[in-house]
Formats: structure tokens, C-alpha cells, sequence
């Protein structure tokens, strides 16, 4: 099984689990500015060399070598369900992706047969009902993780808990897992810890949002998305997230979270 969605600079200051949704631009971006004192040109998820990724064959010894040693600082980010699973609908469903095609294909396609979701039209700019659209969604997400059909979870949408454990189960150890909500917070106390050799002030870096743009506008606010039923489906899908992150499942208007995370208990819960 390995490290998958592991990233570690080249210098190995620092290790991190990606979580699709959760800032991970942004995080790339800045170890890899940590390591050479400027920016990828492009997508970092695009680079492939300049950081260590599990997805690169000559990474692999060297990122499993550090996390099962512990040698450096390894940390994620995670971010409220709600408006994790709502942006996945807007970017990876509504939205055109960076090489000009819908994301997945077949994907849009497919939902708007099944499941009568409208998108926005051919560009995903044009008027559509998003509220009941997203209400669809939710359904087609919660069938592909709850019963793997009709396709396998996406990245996007399968539970956080899921990504974070990965690294667990394999022999990893988390420093630090922080709040997408308090990101300059999270990472600051991140680059605090570890040696950089190039300083990093996080008041200067650019929000890599490489999602923003893709799709149409979100037209009303978080909570107008999910009434009694849709918040079911939530905490039906992402109850380990609510409970280990330490998110407000009752109130979709709150994003922030309303407890720290226990890293005993994440390590616990999602190492068995």
C-alpha cells in the first residue's frame, strides 16, 4: 500500500499528507517554495520533480524510508465537510477543468441521466437550480461510497478520515493536522517547527485556489444547500470527519471548527 497522496521536499523538512480540497495547492506550493526560494510554474500537482510525491517511482523509497522512520515533521490539513463536499460539486462537477474537458470524462454525463443533475450548461456559466442540482449530488456521492456505485468514491468526495488514515495504517505519524478555516494559523505553527532553506513569510504567499474559476459562482450561502435531509446525508458519509476533526454537523452556517483535534485519538481511531 505504501504512502499514497504523500508529499516531502526534496531536503525531507517536512512530509505531508495531501487531502484533495483542503488547501493542498496551496500547501505544495509553499514546500516547494521552502526547498528552492520560488514558485512551481503551474499546478503543483502538475510538477514532477522539485518535490517528492508517492506517485513518482523515485520517490517512493525515500518518502517511506522518512514516514516510517519519523525522521521529519509530518502534518495534513483538513476542512468542514460541508463546504468541502459543496466545493467538490461546484470545481470537479459543474466546473471545466485545467485541460479544457469535463472532469472525468463520462462523469456529468452520467449524473445528469441518473440523477437529473443540471450543470450550468456547456461552460457551466449558464442559470441552473443549484440547490436541488447539489441535493442530487450529495445522493450520487453517498451511493458511490456507501455501495461503490455506480463508480468507486472519488478523491474529492470520499471522507477525509479516509486519506488521513492511509498514512497511519502504514507505519506514519502525524505532528500536526490543522484547519483549512485557520490556515495561516496551521501552517505557521508547521514552518515553525521545521528547518526551511528558504524562509517562508506566509503574509507574502498567493493563494494557490487552482479549483477557482472552474465553475459557476456559488449563488447562495453554505447553509441554504442542505435542509434535514442533505445534512443526514452528510453526517451519513463524513461522521468520522465531524467527530475526529472536531466540525459542527448541526449547523452548516458554522464552518469553523468547535474543539481541537485530539491527535492521540485521530491516531487511534484511524490506525486500527
Amino acid at each position: 500500500m505504501g504512502f499514497p497522496g504523500t508529499w516531502m521536499t526534496e531536503s525531507e523538512s517536512v512530509v505531508y499528507r495531501v487531502v484533495p480540497k483542503c488547501a493542498c495547492s496551496t500547501i505544495g506550493q509553499i514546500m516547494f517554495y521552502s526547498d528552492h526560494g520560488r514558485f512551481f510554474d503551474g499546478d503543483i500537482h502538475d510538477s514532477t520533480d522539485g518535490l517528492h510525491k508517492w506517485s513518482q517511482d523515485h520517490s517512493q523509497p525515500l518518502i517511506e524510508a522518512n514516514v516510517q522512520g519519523h525522521k521529519s515533521y509530518a502534518f495534513t490539513c483538513v476542512r468542514n465537510p460541508y463546504t468541502r463536499i459543496l466545493s467538490s460539486f461546484f470545481d470537479k462537477i459543474c466546473g471545466i477543468q485545467r485541460n479544457g474537458r469535463r472532469y472525468r470524462g463520462n462523469l456529468v454525463p452520467l449524473l445528469i441521466q441518473k440523477y437529473g443533475i443540471e450543470v450550468g450548461g456547456e461552460d457551466g456559466q449558464d442559470d441552473f437550480d443549484q440547490i436541488a442540482s447539489f441535493r442530487r449530488f450529495l445522493l450520487f456521492a453517498r451511493d458511490t461510497i456507501r455501495w461503490r456505485r455506480p463508480m468507486e468514491p472519488d478523491i474529492h468526495w470520499s471522507a477525509m478520515a479516509g486519506h488521513v488514515s492511509t498514512f497511519i495504517v502504514n507505519g506514519g505519524r502525524y505532528d500536526k493536522i490543522f484547519w483549512t478555516e485557520q490556515f495561516n494559523d496551521g501552517m505557521q505553527q508547521v514552518l515553525d517547527a521545521i528547518e526551511t532553506p528558504h524562509a517562508v513569510d506566509l503574509g507574502q504567499i498567493p493563494r494557490f485556489n487552482e479549483s477557482e474559476g472552474h465553475g459557476p459562482k456559488r449563488a447562495h450561502p453554505v447553509e441554504d444547500y442542505f435542509d434535514d435531509l442533505s445534512m443526514h446525508l452528510v453526517y451519513e458519509i463524513y461522521k468520522r470527519d465531524f467527530d475526529l476533526f472536531k466540525y459542527d454537523v448541526a449547523n452548516p452556517a458554522n464552518k469553523m471548527p468547535v474543539g481541537e483535534i485530539d491527535l492521540d485519538e485521530v491516531h487511534a481511531k484511524l490506525g486500527e
